[in-house]
């Protein structure tokens, strides 16, 4: 066969694809993708429908427009419903009119302030990033990480130590020193519960929420304590720590973004090539999924399970370290605003993977930055937005109830990761 009729059959074979509707196995794998990302968008959707209803429920305008007629009252429902979403866009993202206007001018500060918000959302993500690998990994290795938050304090704890006590160090070693402190902070932490699990046999959900408390309790004793700012009065935060551990900003103040930002993509491109395409990620994967496979396998269920608790801790650590070397620059009680519990919605919602978890964790940013200006332009309380996240992770959670709503059918295989939560006895 020449050629010629060669290239006549691939011709004849790509007006057959587009004729019967396109290559089969690129809608295979379109249709495989909307399958894993579908529960995650309706939850979204939906939970944002919810809280719109919840924003005209809770506002005394709506109640007073309906008393005037049903149709007036309808029509100021979407009116505070619009303010209020648009509020939170242009909060979280800007307003497009004043950057374009901005962009323009060619006037550096009128820029600054038009893509302020933008970058504050990035800034707002960026822990989320860090504290959602930590529970998407231990996810993958069957391990319920409660204790994320415990272990983003004592990261954040360690980090601030090596930040402020040391001195006469370059940039280039004292900066990924004081990183590399706070990973290890997070990553000793969390091995405790996993030395327990496969030595005891004690559930690591309950030892690492006991772990937090003494996180807690330890951090109060060090601020107010060795670690405390000298004349505070003994208020309970740290010292600040030097230039030369701080995580450089890009932009003037007030513009707080980053290089923390790039660094959590950096450290997700980082998991995802560990948990997919390197050995020890694979034998991850399959002690998370089939414990008793895996031991029959020949795979050490200890070493794996303590290595894969300690590298989620090490992310949780640098999530507490992000916070002080990058926007705190010290650090005191209230370090974290729930962090490392959100982690679990950000990997439910991210489906374990780790650019699921980016995509969850902008997400929460975009909600977390913007929900201040909506609180301010429309007087709706910032808890709506917590409400939203809320019912985002409970749909994420329950996807028996998105089938239900969206009359979708139901799969046989779920593609979220398999968490294997062993009883007292079941450690070893």
């Amino acid at each position: 066969m020449n050629k010629k009729n060669i290239e006549k059959q691939d011709f004849g074979k790509v007006v057959l694809n587009e004729i019967v509707g396109g290559d089969p196995k690129a809608k295979k794998q379109k249709k495989s993708v909307w399958k894993a990302i579908q529960i995650p968008v309706l939850a979204i959707i939906t939970g944002l429908f919810i809280g719109a209803i919840l924003i005209a429920a809770t506002s005394e305008t709506v109640y007073a427009a309906f008393r005037e007629g049903f149709f007036t009252g309808l029509g100021q429902a979407f009116k505070e419903i619009g303010t209020a979403y648009l509020a939170l866009i242009t909060g979280s993202l800007g307003n497009p009119v004043s950057i374009v206007a901005a962009l323009k001018s060619g006037d550096a500060a009128a820029i600054r302030s038009a893509v302020n918000p933008f970058l504050e959302s990035l800034v707002q993500s960026t822990p989320y990033i860090f504290a959602g690998l930590a529970c998407a990994l231990g996810f993958r290795a069957g391990l319920f990480n409660i204790g994320v938050e415990g272990q983003l304090f004592m990261g954040a704890a360690l980090a601030t130590y090596v930040g402020y006590s040391i001195t006469g160090l370059p940039v280039y070693i004292h900066l990924p020193l004081a990183i590399l402190a706070g990973a290890l902070g997070g990553a000793i932490w969390a091995s405790i519960p996993g030395i327990l699990k496969v030595t005891t046999g004690g559930n690591e959900v309950i030892n690492c929420i006991m772990m937090n408390y003494i996180a807690y309790r330890i951090t109060t004793f060090l601020l107010t304590g060795p670690m405390s700012r000298p004349g505070t009065g003994g208020m309970p935060v740290s010292p600040i720590i030097q230039k030369t551990a701080e995580i450089p900003q890009f932009f003037q103040t007030p513009i707080r973004f980053h290089a923390g930002f790039l660094l959590a993509l950096l450290v997700a491109f980082a998991v995802w090539w560990v948990l997919f395409k390197s050995t020890w990620g694979l034998n991850l994967r399959t002690v998370g999924t089939n414990p008793r496979a895996a031991k029959y396998a020949g795979l050490s269920i200890a070493k794996t399970t303590i290595l894969g608790m300690a590298l989620s801790g090490a992310l949780a650590g640098l999530a507490g370290a992000n916070e002080i070397l990058a926007v705190n620059r010290s650090m005191a009680i209230g370090l974290s605003s729930g962090y490392g519990f959100d982690s679990i919605a950000l990997a439910l919602l991210g489906n374990s993977h780790p650019v699921g978890v980016i995509l969850a964790a902008l997400l929460f940013g975009v909600l977390k930055n913007g929900a201040t200006r909506m609180m301010v332009v429309s007087a709706i309380p910032i808890d709506i937005v917590t409400i939203i996240q809320a019912l985002i992770l409970i749909f994420v959670a329950a996807p028996a109830i998105i089938r239900s709503i969206y009359r979708m059918r139901k799969v046989k295989e779920e593609s979220i990761a398999t968490v294997t939560l062993s009883s007292w006895g079941g450690g070893k």
